[in-house]
């Protein structure tokens, strides 16, 4: 993933890259279509896309969304990876609190993956009369309600407002300015 152009990320904690199978492999692109070398011949999906076991939970699903960062992938994989690991996460959080920090840590990645590379969250990024499509995003929705029930509502507006880029968030922009509003009014002894 840090190889995409102008996204911050220098890489997985812990991770050694060129000791990930896959790490080092390339897509046969001769039939038009990249197609990815297996043990048993060949597939489209990518490394990164392939390397996250369905059933893989906790510390097992963490260590395996960071590998899968380091392989190769496309913008779309890399944002697939992190959005199933924050839903795996979130729906999990009573029996895993500490699950909770990979939301944030994985919800603001996948954000900052959007922001350098929009096509990862768009079937068709090709500008149509001016406006791109986007598909509905579940990571950074659920890190702004964690802060927002958290009481960080700057926190949360700032993610909100960065989210509606997307066209998405824009519910959420209204309710934390107004709440961030009251919340100025109120530690200023105005009213609220």
């Amino acid at each position: 993933m840090a190889a995409i152009p102008g996204i911050a990320f220098s890489g997985s904690p812990g991770v050694v890259r060129k000791m990930l199978p896959g790490a080092k492999d390339r897509p046969d692109e001769r039939y038009g279509e990249p197609m990815w070398p297996t043990a048993a011949g060949s597939t489209s999906a990518t490394p990164a896309s392939r390397h996250v076991p369905f059933e893989a939970r906790g510390g097992e699903l963490a260590a395996r969304v960071w590998e899968a960062l380091e392989l190769p992938g496309s913008a779309m994989d890399y944002h697939f990876v992190l959005q199933t690991a924050v839903d795996r996460f979130w729906s999990e959080r009573r029996s895993d609190p500490d699950g909770l920090r990979l939301v944030e840590d994985f919800a603001r990645l996948d954000l900052q993956l959007m922001e350098a590379a929009p096509q990862a969250v768009s079937f068709d990024f090709e500008v149509s009369g001016g406006e791109a499509t986007f598909v509905r995003v579940s990571s950074v929705p659920r890190l702004v309600s964690l802060l927002e029930r958290e009481g960080a509502f700057g926190e949360a507006l700032a993610l909100a407002r960065r989210l509606a880029r997307f066209k998405q968030g824009e519910e959420a922009v209204a309710r934390l300015s107004e709440k961030t509003r009251a919340f100025a009014a109120e530690a200023e002894g105005g009213p609220v």
